[in-house]
């Protein structure tokens, strides 16, 4: 396996990742969450609740999967090291969290799915996260979602605040965050079907007639559903899918979607570069964090929330009328 010494974030970062972050971070009311999420929110909680309902991995819990974890974390150039964490969980799901304490956690659902090889991919997938510093802003986008839906008491007024404007900007976001996560998983496995298959099973995979899902037939879905692009009407329904329109809003971009951006880098100079060793490098930590300006949520003033709640809601009327216009 490969290893990236030094590697920053930015050499593999998708660019789709990147722009829209900075489309989150400059709408209206990002920053007014972002303090608030800084101010009620503790990472300690987490992890107290992972160490006393899942399994820790280490050298004698899971002993493969942390030595390759371990070689995963070396090859990415991850510090410091992530905790490990196995739950109970029959789903194929796993994430990841924390900044100052950051964390993994992979169901029991994915290592009775997967092979090793794919549970690699898996790790270096969420490996990416936190090397990319995504983890922050998507537990921001989680706790304002829930927020937003809850009493604005509860939630200590975020509730009245959150436009959802901002939370497909944060949707949106997190969608294009996987795209680099992908990349990750490639780099680390260096076998473009491994992850693929990964994506597949995950999508349908059953281990009980693994032997009936083809990799090329689920290659073709996905050229397929491109192809749907070429009818208009699609694209309006696609839109509508990720966005909550129709159904709830998708958090992860369609898996078959996903196939097809991993594919196009893996064919790309710019992976051929880090391949061979020339890719950006830099020490620093990820590039998403929450810093915000020295005023504390509780020193809003009433004119400046007012000012913030009439942005907020321009925003909404803007996205009603492209939602009309569709």
């Amino acid at each position: 396996m490969a290893t990236y010494t030094g590697i920053s974030s930015e050499a593999f970062r998708h660019p789709l990742d990147r722009q829209a972050e900075q489309a989150l971070r400059s709408l209206p009311g990002f920053d007014f969450v972002a303090r608030k999420f800084v101010e009620f929110f503790a990472e300690r909680p987490q992890l107290v609740y992972l160490m006393g309902n899942t399994i820790q991995v280490g050298p004698r819990q899971y002993s493969t999967i942390y030595h390759m974890f371990r070689e995963c974390v070396r090859d990415l150039d991850v510090y410091p090291e992530p905790t490990l964490f196995v739950e109970q969980n029959p789903q194929a799901n796993s994430y990841a969290l924390g900044k100052e304490h950051p964390c993994i956690v992979i169901n029991t659902g994915i290592l009775d799915l997967l092979s090793e090889a794919e549970i690699r991919a898996v790790l270096a997938h969420e490996l990416g996260h936190i090397k990319c510093g995504h983890t922050i802003l998507i537990q921001m986008a989680i706790w304002a979602s829930r927020a937003a839906s809850a009493i604005g008491e509860v939630t200590f007024g975020i509730g009245n605040f959150v436009s959802q404007g901002l939370l497909l900007a944060f949707y949106e976001w997190r969608r294009k965050a996987e795209l680099s996560a992908d990349r990750a998983a490639l780099l680390v496995v260096e076998d473009l079907n491994t992850v693929m298959t990964t994506m597949m099973k995950i999508s349908g995979g059953s281990d009980k007639f693994a032997n009936e899902c083809h990799l090329q037939a689920f290659i073709k879905q996905s050229e397929e559903y491109q192809a749907l692009d070429e009818d208009g009407l699609n694209q309006i329904y696609k839109f509508m899918m990720y966005n909550g329109v129709i159904g709830s809003m998708q958090s992860h971009p369609f898996p078959v979607e996903r196939l097809h951006y991993i594919r196009e880098w893996s064919n790309s100079e710019e992976y051929k570069n880090i391949r061979a060793g020339n890719y950006m490098r830099n020490p620093a930590e990820g590039a998403v964090d929450v810093k915000v300006n020295s005023n504390g949520g509780n020193n809003t003033t009433n004119s400046e929330s007012d000012q913030l709640r009439r942005q907020l809601e321009e925003l909404q009327r803007e996205i009603d009328r492209i939602r009309r216009n569709q």
